[in-house]
């Protein structure tokens, strides 16, 4: 495995502990659980976001039209979910839990479905897990959330 493999799996796996130690959170630290949810979705938009940015670079690198999407659909969808991300701040917490897990599974369907040729098979494994990690962790914030209310 290449070097630079390595190291988007190991800044993968550790941007996954921010959504692990936030969901824990709720459950050891209930009396803070307003801080810890805005905390909790604030990251989930931040990384949505720099998700989003990944296609940026794609959309760049298409002048010779050696890929089958565009350069102006890669950019659309670049920026449809860093709206998303960041328009989801704004709504209520409510909608929120539903808004997240789907953006990030919405992103990595984009990623599997219309972008796999441009990622390496490692990538695309690593992306799969990481979302699993993200929309559980979303899961389990949300199904706080209800359950506390």
């Amino acid at each position: 495995m290449i070097a630079v493999a390595r190291l988007a799996i190991a800044i993968g796996l550790a941007g996954l502990l921010p959504f692990i130690l936030g969901a824990s959170a709720l459950f050891i630290w209930p009396e803070n659980s307003l801080a810890v949810v805005s905390y909790f979705f604030l990251y989930s938009a931040g990384i949505l976001a720099f998700m989003a940015g990944v296609y940026w670079p794609i959309a760049l690198q298409l002048e010779d039209r050696s890929y089958p999407m565009s350069p102006l659909s890669t950019m659309l969808i670049s920026q449809t979910f860093f709206l998303i991300a960041g328009i989801g701040l704004l709504l209520p917490v409510a909608v929120q839990m539903i808004i997240y897990p789907l953006a990030f599974l919405a992103l990595y369907f984009v990623d599997v479905r219309w972008m796999t040729l441009y990622w390496p098979d490692w990538y695309r494994k690593m992306r799969m897990m990481l979302t699993g990690v993200a929309v559980i962790t979303q899961l389990v914030v949300a199904t706080w959330l209800v359950s506390a209310h």
